[in-house]
Order: C-alpha cells, then sequence, then structure tokens
C-alpha cells in the first residue's frame, strides 16, 4: 500500500510539473506595474505606475544585465548552475547529511528549482516550509525546466520574476529603486547586495550587509592557478559595505511617474481605464522632439516672467486634418507649485479668445460684416442685475471701427454690442457646437459671455480654433495611433457630458474663413497691438490672445496651415499675474512653438471657400480733427462679403463734435443703422447724457477698484461738473473712480449755476488704503 502511494503522489507531482508553461509564454505573460507612453517616433515619453499592488519594472534581458550581477547570482545561489541537470545532488546529499547530524549547511534549491517555485503556486515554500510533496513536484519540474529551456532562458526569467524586497519584484524594480540606474550599470558592490537580498528579502540591513559582504569577497577571489600561485585574497571592507547597504535599502529612486508628458500621460490612461484596458505599452500621436521643445519654451519664458507672480502654464499642438495631439504640457513642472494639476485640462476663463466664435456668428447670420462699423464708445447696457458697463483693456476707446478691427484690435465694447444683437442664447448654442458646452445657460452668463467670462479647458478651446482651421467642420481630438499608424480620435469630454464625436458642420465656413482672415490680419490688429507686435510671423497665422478678469489667465491661441497651438499662462492657484499682457505672457510661448513647427514647413494662406464675394470698401468721414479737415474712418480696401451683405460705402450720417458721443441717426446702409438717442435737439441747453438718473452701479470685485472708473458724459463743452457738491472737473466728459454711497452729480456752468442733475447709487466695496511699507513716513 505504501508503495502504491509513493507512486501515486509521484505521479501527481510529474503531471504538474510536465504542465510548466515555455520560456516565450512567461515572457508573453509577464505584465510591469508600469505602462509606457511611446512617441509616434517609438521614444519613451513617460513611465507611469499602473498597478499600485507591486512594483515590477520591464522585463531586462539577460544580454542587458551586468555580468557583475549574473556572477554575484550564481555564486550566492547555485554555483554549479551551469553543471548540473536543474537539482545540485551533490548540494542536496550535502544538506541531507548535514541535516542528520544537526549540522547547519547551505540549502540546496538551485535557481532552476526557485524558478520552479515562482512560476507554479504549488511548489512555493509556506510558512512553516515546504512539504515532501511539495519538495518532490519542485525537483520534478526543475528538472523539467532544465531540459526544456536554455540555461541563460533559466536565468533571465529568475531574474525578472524573483521578489527582491517589499513591493520589488524583478531585477529592473530593484535596480531603479535602491540604485537609481537600469540592471547594465550594477557594479560589484550593488550585484553583492542585490544578490544578498534574493537569499533573504526582508532582512534587517545589517544582515544584508553581511551577506553581501560574503558574496563580494566570493565575487573577487582570485583563483590560485600554476601560473599564479601566489595570488593575494582581495580586502573587502565590510563596514563601508554596510553604511552602503543601509543607505540603498533606505533609497526610493524609482519615481511613480518619469518622463516629459505625465499629465497626457494620466489623460490617455483614463480613457483606457474606461474600457478596463490597461496595456504595457501605449503608442501615442505625440512628436518627442515637439513635446521637449514646448515644455521647454514654457519652462523659459515662465523664467523670464519670474518677478510678476506667474508660474504656471499650458501648451497644446493639435494636427488640424487628423486632430492628433502632436504636443501636451500640462505644467511647468519645478515652476508650479501645484504640478499635479493639468492646465490642459482645467477649467479657466478664456477672455477675449471667445470673440472669434462671436464674430463668425454675427457674419453667419448676416448681422455684421467685416467692414460694418461699431461704435467702441462708453456703453451702459441694462440687465436684470443692474448696468453692465463693458470696459476695453486699455481703457481707451477707439469710436467707430470696422468689424476687421473691432475682432483684430480685440475691442470689448464692439463685442458686447455685437452679441446684444447676437443674443446670449444663441451664442451660448453656438459654442456647444463648437466644443464648449458650458456647465450654465446663456442668460447666467449675460452679456458678458462676449468677454470670455464662463470657464473653459484649453483643450477644447484649442479644438474649437481647429474647427475655424478647418472651414468651420468640428472633429474630435486624437490621442493614440491605431493599427497603420493613423491617429485614432477619441472624443474630448468635459464634466458635463459635452462632447464632439464625429466631424460635423459647425459654423458657416465663409464666416470662418473671414474670420481667420481678420485673426492673421497684422494691419488690422495695430491699433492695439502694433504693428512689430510677437503675433506677427514671417509664414501665415491666425492668432487671437485673451486676458481674463484681474489678470488671472493670459491665452494665444491660433492656426496654420497645418497646426492650431494654443498657451494658456496663469497660475493654478487662481491669483493675479503682476502686468502680464497677452503679448507679455502667452503670445511668446506660441510664437516660439509656431515657429519650431514651420522651421523647414512653410504655412500658406487658405484659399477662400465658394460663395464669397470680394469687393472694394471705403469709409466715410471721421471725427474732423483740428484742421477742420475731415478724414476717413478707416483707410479702402478689398473685403470680403458673405452674398448679399456686400456694400461699397460705410459711413456715419453725421459725426457730433464729440468723438464719444455721436449723433447719428445711422449708417447709408440700413442693415448697419447704428443711432444715439440722448443727442438733444439743436439749441437746447446743456444736459447730462449719461448715467441716467436712478442708476445703480455695481463695483465688479474681480477688477481692482484703481482700475475702475464711471464716465460722466453731458452736451456742450463749457460745462463743469460737481459731484457731491465738490468740484470734479470740467468738459462734456469726466471720468470717476466710484465710490459705494449716494451720489448727486451735477453740470454747472461758468457762473455756477446748475443745469441738469442725476442721481446715483454705487453698490460694492470701496478701495482699501495700502499699508504703509516699514519704514515708511
Amino acid at each position: 500500500m505504501r508503495t502504491q502511494a509513493a507512486a501515486l503522489v509521484l505521479a501527481a507531482c510529474a503531471s504538474g510539473a510536465w504542465a510548466i508553461p515555455t520560456f516565450d509564454e512567461v515572457r508573453a505573460d509577464f505584465k510591469p506595474s508600469d505602462t509606457l507612453i511611446l512617441s509616434r517616433e517609438g521614444e519613451v515619453l513617460q513611465r507611469l505606475r499602473t498597478d499600485a499592488t507591486v512594483r515590477r519594472g520591464q522585463w531586462v534581458p539577460l544580454a542587458d544585465v551586468s555580468p557583475a550581477l549574473r556572477q554575484a547570482l550564481v555564486l550566492s545561489e547555485d554555483k554549479r548552475f551551469f553543471e548540473h541537470s536543474g537539482v545540485d545532488w551533490r548540494a542536496a546529499s550535502a544538506a541531507a547529511w548535514g541535516n542528520l547530524w544537526n549540522q547547519r549547511t547551505r540549502g540546496a534549491s538551485t535557481i532552476t528549482m526557485q524558478l520552479a517555485g515562482l512560476l507554479d503556486g504549488d511548489w512555493r515554500q509556506g510558512p512553516g516550509g515546504r512539504t515532501v510533496v511539495q519538495k518532490v513536484g519542485q525537483t520534478v519540474a526543475a528538472q523539467v525546466l532544465d531540459r526544456r529551456w536554455r540555461k541563460d532562458q533559466i536565468l533571465e526569467a529568475y531574474l525578472n520574476l524573483v521578489p527582491f524586497r517589499s513591493e520589488l519584484v524583478g531585477i529592473d524594480a530593484l535596480s531603479r529603486t535602491l540604485f537609481g540606474k537600469a540592471a547594465h550599470g550594477l557594479d560589484d558592490r550593488e550585484a553583492a547586495v542585490a544578490a544578498a537580498l534574493v537569499r533573504a528579502p526582508n532582512a534587517r540591513p545589517a544582515l544584508v550587509a553581511q551577506r553581501a559582504c560574503g558574496v563580494l569577497r566570493d565575487m573577487q577571489q582570485r583563483p590560485s592557478t600554476p601560473a599564479s600561485p601566489a595570488a593575494p585574497a582581495v580586502r573587502v571592507d565590510c563596514d563601508a559595505l554596510d553604511l552602503f547597504t543601509t543607505a540603498a535599502l533606505q533609497r526610493r529612486a524609482f519615481e511613480a511617474s518619469e518622463g516629459v508628458a505625465p499629465h497626457f500621460a494620466r489623460y490617455l490612461l483614463r480613457q483606457r481605464e474606461k474600457d478596463s484596458v490597461v496595456p504595457e505599452r501605449v503608442a501615442t500621436t505625440l512628436r518627442a522632439p515637439l513635446q521637449r521643445f514646448a515644455m521647454q519654451s514654457l519652462q523659459q519664458h515662465l523664467r523670464e516672467l519670474r518677478g510678476r507672480h506667474v508660474e504656471d502654464g499650458a501648451v497644446l499642438v493639435l494636427d488640424n486634418a487628423t486632430g492628433a495631439v502632436l504636443a501636451w504640457v500640462g505644467s511647468s513642472g519645478q515652476l508650479s507649485q501645484a504640478s499635479e494639476v493639468d492646465g490642459v485640462l482645467a477649467l479657466r476663463q478664456p477672455g477675449s479668445t471667445l470673440k472669434p466664435f462671436l464674430y463668425a456668428q454675427a457674419i453667419a447670420e448676416r448681422r455684421l460684416t467685416a467692414a460694418s462699423l461699431v461704435e467702441d464708445s462708453p456703453a451702459q447696457i441694462t440687465t436684470a442685475g443692474g448696468l453692465y458697463i463693458p470696459q476695453n483693456y486699455d481703457r481707451q476707446f477707439k469710436g467707430w471701427v470696422s468689424g476687421r478691427t473691432a475682432l483684430a484690435a480685440s475691442l470689448n465694447v464692439p463685442a458686447v454690442r455685437t452679441l446684444v444683437m447676437v443674443t446670449p442664447d444663441a451664442f451660448h448654442r453656438q459654442l456647444g457646437a463648437m466644443g464648449l458646452p458650458l456647465r450654465e445657460s446663456g442668460d447666467y452668463f449675460g452679456y458678458s459671455l462676449a468677454l470670455g467670462s464662463p470657464e473653459v479647458p484649453l483643450l477644447h478651446l484649442t479644438n474649437a480654433y481647429r474647427t475655424l482651421a478647418n472651414g468651420g467642420r468640428a472633429s474630435p481630438v486624437a490621442v493614440t495611433l491605431a493599427n497603420g499608424g493613423r491617429a485614432s480620435p477619441v472624443a474630448a469630454t468635459l464634466a458635463n457630458g459635452g462632447r464632439v464625436s464625429a466631424a460635423a458642420p459647425a459654423i458657416d465656413p465663409r464666416a470662418a474663413y473671414i474670420v481667420g482672415d481678420i485673426l492673421s490680419d497684422g494691419n488690422a490688429r495695430a491699433r492695439t497691438f502694433g504693428t512689430d507686435s510677437v503675433l506677427a510671423t514671417r509664414f501665415w497665422t491666425a492668432v487671437k490672445t485673451g486676458t481674463s478678469k484681474d489678470m488671472r489667465d493670459n491665452w494665444a491661441v491660433g492656426w496654420s496651415e497645418r497646426y492650431t497651438v494654443g498657451v494658456w499662462v496663469g497660475n493654478a492657484s487662481g491669483a493675479a499675474m503682476h502686468e502680464v499682457s497677452g503679448t507679455s505672457g502667452a503670445a511668446p510661448i506660441w510664437a516660439a512653438v509656431m515657429g519650431f513647427l514651420h522651421a523647414r514647413e512653410p504655412s500658406r494662406a487658405p484659399k477662400a471657400p465658394g460663395g464669397l464675394v470680394r469687393a472694394a470698401v471705403r469709409f466715410g468721414p471721421g471725427q474732423p480733427p483740428s484742421a477742420g479737415v475731415p478724414q476717413p474712418l478707416e483707410a479702402a480696401r478689398d473685403e470680403w462679403f458673405v452674398p448679399g451683405t456686400q456694400q461699397s460705402l460705410f459711413a456715419i450720417d453725421s459725426i457730433a463734435s464729440e468723438p464719444y458721443s455721436a449723433s447719428a441717426s445711422g449708417q447709408k446702409s440700413s442693415k448697419n443703422a447704428a443711432s444715439n438717442p440722448t443727442a438733444p435737439p439743436a439749441g437746447a441747453s446743456a444736459r447730462i447724457t449719461a448715467p441716467a438718473s436712478g442708476t445703480v452701479i455695481a463695483l465688479d470685485p474681480d477688477i481692482p477698484p484703481m482700475r475702475q472708473r464711471l464716465q460722466f458724459t453731458a452736451t456742450g463743452d463749457a460745462v463743469q461738473w460737481r459731484l457731491d457738491g465738490k468740484t470734479l472737473g470740467r468738459g462734456p466728459r469726466v471720468a470717476w473712480m466710484p465710490w459705494p454711497g449716494r451720489h448727486v452729480v451735477q453740470i454747472t456752468d461758468a457762473q455756477g449755476k446748475v443745469l441738469d442733475e442725476v442721481r446715483l447709487e454705487v453698490r460694492g466695496a470701496g478701495v482699501v488704503a495700502a499699508p504703509p511699507r516699514a519704514g515708511a513716513h
């Protein structure tokens, strides 16, 4: 009976042993704890940990393992590894003899036997040691392994599967964590420590150092030969090795994420996790040289802005045709105190970068043309919440300007007047069609929607500009390469579920072309940015800048023939920047990235789509100068029109003597009529035209109080202004810094006679005096 039982045990063990997988199967089943993000060129851009239960690096071929480590491992674990057939019977008999006489001897488990235990959990040693069945099964499995696998394959698999210490499994994780280098760079001392950890993974540092010292002695001992019988033994400094081992075991150099695209990697893996797929390697659309250049450009420019309280930024580059993400820089890295925040996905106020979509909608709906005259003057728009008083960035007004100038020069008041024509709800729907779904309704934002009061991420804003570059057709971005190297699109999704899932018309292609033509016109933007602006590239581009309230966000977004580039600069905390404008903040980075993209690649202006009309236009006279010779509002030019909106002359019927209070009854075309009902009839006495009596003014908490001004206007040139009985100024216009409370505004003649009076109220926080500086008196 005992013989039969033993036979059954051997048969069971043998059946399990013969099920050992092949080397190729083991290699294919190996799963690192990290995912490698590859560029389209195959370069590793980012390594990101995706398995928190274990620390396992990449599979390391034996040829890439340090010769010192291979020698140390064999000397420490299996000196006759290359001689036996999987089981070292000599060591086994010595161990059995030692156990019989209660003598301590080295274990008889070979590297091959240990690998068998790693491959099949049935042979692994438990807390109480291995059972007889386990020992027999492990022995049989080791001999099967030795027959089926080559010695180098056994050693390679063992080095990649053996647990070293704590969560560290495999030589790649060990060498990068404890020694901060790849496995091929381990020297004798590091190899000895690694070999000692195999024997006792969780031993105290002193014990690991003691065993490593013995391994190092074996490695450095030169055996005597007839040729050199007096070869001296090499002395090993075990005390120094103890210090080295203790320091190494405390080191954690293998970071959870490493590379130049951390935010992109996390975004990409979140998309994959939705499908429950976390691959070992992901081929992406990123260009490695471009990614590095974009990151360097962002960091370099932010260093140049040091002292202006700006530390964060983001850069995104898209391929116009495919939507492929070519560069994704989510943070300034070490320059930021919030480097984990992804600036490409963060919701921020876009400022004036929404204006191109507004003007495109107005042109498509035939409410406006690129030549239509819009008044850039103080405006007080009545809303449900009170008066909305938009201001330009430079606090100046340009008078009557064309739509082309208004957009290119980024004038705020004309944009608000345009939104009044389009309506906030209609513009809200247009932004959604462009891939910019907003969390609140159009009525919630009101007319501030024209100036970028909602919050959008750089990813969606840049892709919306790409829609303009593609003639008004919206499509999703792509982040990975499908089979054949083509970009695989994924829908760009916001928290509220809005997405662009397929190419679809979002805006009239004719309107998109006209807006692109305006944004590429350096002369049109000169009124605000000058003729030598950083926005003026040597190749064709269309670009728009934007700055949010209180200088919290600064943007530059634009496109060339092939690429769309978006840049955001600001602070992840939401703190305001100091004197950082559209041309000094994001624009230089945008220009540098565009220059890199087109260093050897031309960019030509797009061809006009069918259905557009190009016609010569001229403009009527503007405000007469002191010489009395009227000058045209703008120079004559050729202009693009949607059919049916073209006309040859754009003018104002009459111009008031004061440039900001035009008494015009309308433009020559009824479609572009503009009027000023506040102008009094001829011969009327002077009166206050703005603000109206009973006006309630709400101070904007996002604009510094010292930068807020309320404009008082009146008819007549010789009037004098008084506020609450105190002299305020003289002339048809004065500016006043609003102060909370109820106020009485009056105009008088030269003799002090009150000609008109209005009462108003200002609500909100007043100006707080700055505390005195140290040493000031």
